[in-house]
Formats: structure tokens, C-alpha cells, sequence
């Protein structure tokens, strides 16, 4: 083979994008600031759940099984429409370190 028509090295691809752009803006953090609130309003409503004042009448696997993909929806929805603010106050603590969003924050009228 000469060296015309030799195949071009390529870098193995990972399948991994390296554009890490997207990662800093401000919808990205208040969406992870409301999957946060969702998950800390789960794993509340999940310790409510564990603190059993009696014992059911009906109890089953399926019944438990249930009441956590309710809980997962409730706590989801209270995320959305009514948070507890943990979720805001961890993406204002986050949003100080990247001064990418600081900066847009400024820019922008309140």
C-alpha cells in the first residue's frame, strides 16, 4: 500500500461528548435543583412511611410496591408546584461557583 492510500489513524471514539457547553447553563442546574428536591421530598415521604404507627389491614409486597411509585409521584409533583426550596437553595450555592451563570444572572433583568 503506498501512503496515499493508506487509512487515516482515527482516535477511538467512546461515544462520550467532550462538548461540555451545555453542561453550565442555568436550565440544566434548575432542573437538577428539582430532581435534587424530588429526591430529598421522596426519601422524606419514604421515612414517614417506615415510621408505622400500626400495623395495616391489608399488607403485601404489592401494596408496598405501590405506595413507593406513589410516593415517587407525589414527591415529583411537590417538586414541581409546591418545593420546600432545599432544590433552590443547593442550585444558588451551585450557581455561585460558575461564574458563566453569575454572569448571565447580571446581564439579565430581574
Amino acid at each position: 500500500m503506498s501512503p496515499l492510500n493508506a487509512p487515516a489513524a482515527v482516535a477511538p471514539t467512546t461515544g462520550i461528548s467532550t462538548d461540555t457547553s451545555r453542561l453550565k447553563s442555568k436550565d440544566n442546574l434548575d432542573k437538577a435543583g428539582e430532581k435534587f428536591e424530588a429526591v430529598f421530598t421522596g426519601m422524606m415521604l419514604k421515612s414517614m412511611r417506615q415510621a408505622k404507627l400500626a400495623d395495616p389491614l391489608f399488607d403485601s409486597k404489592a401494596i408496598d410496591t405501590f405506595t413507593d411509585m406513589q410516593d415517587g409521584l407525589i414527591a415529583k409533583s411537590m417538586a414541581e408546584h409546591t418545593p420546600l426550596g432545599i432544590g433552590k437553595a443547593m442550585t444558588d450555592f451551585l450557581a455561585k461557583s460558575q461564574s458563566d451563570l453569575n454572569q448571565g444572572a447580571a446581564d439579565s433583568p430581574p
